[in-house]
């Protein structure tokens, strides 16, 4: 049985936050994202208690967390950042990915279930968070912005393969045969989305485009569903389905129908920002444990440790590992960018707590350091940038776009 009040909150709160971001925006740019879990935080169970969980409303929040990691594997160009700087880009997250377990390995006593999700969560970057905000700034189109692409794509994609190994319950072993018969079928779909597509395809893309047909979106919806469910059949996380979705669904439009790709884009974006992925930031400020976050001080104290961590797991391999024509300031820059992190690190701190490994203090505390990281990173790092001469600070809020 669903509660229709508190889906009615969550949109209201939905449609005021961009309102806050914008009177904020005056002074001092907060992501949207910000706005949307702290009044989720709000309504939730351990501030004013005006939302009850249902079934429902965990489903849409679910499709909220797979819209965005398709919107952000859709973003990602891999002919761009080949070479030498997606090499550098790997092997900083290997050694950022050793690097956490050996930390977490440390500060939790040798527990070696409980270092691999507190490790892998150090890993990961928020690459929905930094593109709209190098674009913004003007850094996107340069040396930069595809060196920042590089190091993202691979902050997003490969804390998502850990996960599928490392955190599905089963053998690594078998883990990575299901992972690789997964790939498998990934690149025949990619060998298919690669191919020449007959004239009717682009075609009829183009004149549903604006029309109740609507064509491209319900096949961009299909592949979605396909990858999901496909996942979920190799007993795969469905984030990886789902960013598995949005590479393809590149592919498919750059080779059919590139002049049509970008609205393509635009209307999918519509459908979830303004719906599914600020209802997944909502839900996710309800479930925050704040209680466990204030309760005792422990957990309040890992806060600023896990901030300082995901500079050091995550933002010194960038650094060191950065192509050498980067500056020390766009190295910094890096380094602040790359530690940037929040969807991945709730989507792992929340298989720690189903599995009963971690607990409520801890998984409330790497979120609360991510949603500080979301924050203040990205800002610090502009201002690096404007005042090496190389950016500008973007004036006005941010969009749910601009958030992730």
């Amino acid at each position: 049985m669903t509660h229709p009040g508190t889906l009615i909150l969550i949109m209201a709160i939905a449609v005021l936050a961009p309102l806050l971001a914008y009177g904020a925006g005056r002074w001092v740019r907060i992501p949207l994202v910000i706005f949307e879990i702290v009044l989720g935080i709000l309504i939730g169970p351990d501030v004013l208690a005006l939302a009850q969980h249902d079934e429902v409303i965990d489903t849409l929040s679910e499709l909220g967390l797979s819209m965005l990691i398709f919107l952000a594997g859709y973003e990602i160009d891999f002919a761009a950042i080949r070479g030498d700087t997606l090499r550098r880009s790997v092997w900083a997250w290997v050694v950022s990915l050793a690097l956490g377990l050996g930390i977490a390995l440390a500060l939790t006593g040798m527990d070696l279930s409980k270092s691999v999700v507190i490790g892998t969560a150090l890993t990961s970057t928020a690459l929905g968070t930094v593109l709209p905000i190098l674009r913004d700034s003007g850094d996107l189109r340069g040396r930069f912005g595809t060196v920042m692409m590089a190091f993202g794509a691979v902050g997003e994609f490969a804390p998502i393969i850990a996960m599928a190994v490392l955190l599905s319950g089963r053998d690594p072993g078998v883990s990575t045969v299901v992972l690789a018969a997964f790939a498998v079928i990934t690149a025949a779909a990619i060998y298919w989305a690669l191919r020449p597509h007959p004239p009717w395809f682009a075609q009829i893309i183009r004149t549903t485009l604006h029309t109740s047909g609507q064509f491209a979106v319900r096949f961009v919806m299909l592949l979605l569903v396909a990858m999901l469910a496909l996942s979920h059949a190799f007993g795969l996380d469905v984030l990886l389905g789902a960013f598995a979705a949005g590479l393809l669904t590149r592919l498919v439009f750059q080779g059919a129908a590139p002049e049509s790709g970008e609205e393509v884009l635009g209307k999918v974006e519509a459908m979830g920002f303004g719906f599914l992925v600020p209802l997944f930031f909502i839900v996710t400020g309800i479930n925050f444990d704040l209680a466990s976050l204030l309760d005792g001080g422990r957990a309040l104290l890992l806060l600023p440790v896990f901030l300082l961590l995901f500079l050091v797991v995550r933002g010194l391999p960038a650094y060191a590992l950065a192509p050498r024509d980067l500056n020390p300031s766009d190295r910094r820059a890096l380094t602040l960018y790359s530690s940037t992190c929040l969807p991945l690190v709730v989507a792992i701190t929340t298989i720690g707590l189903d599995e009963g490994v971690l607990e409520k203090g801890e998984a409330a505390a790497l979120v609360g350091a991510a949603m500080v990281s979301v924050l203040v990173f990205p800002l610090l790092a502009l201002r690096i940038r404007a005042k090496a001469g190389k950016a500008t600070i973007p004036e006005g809020p941010a969009s749910e776009s601009e958030a992730w």
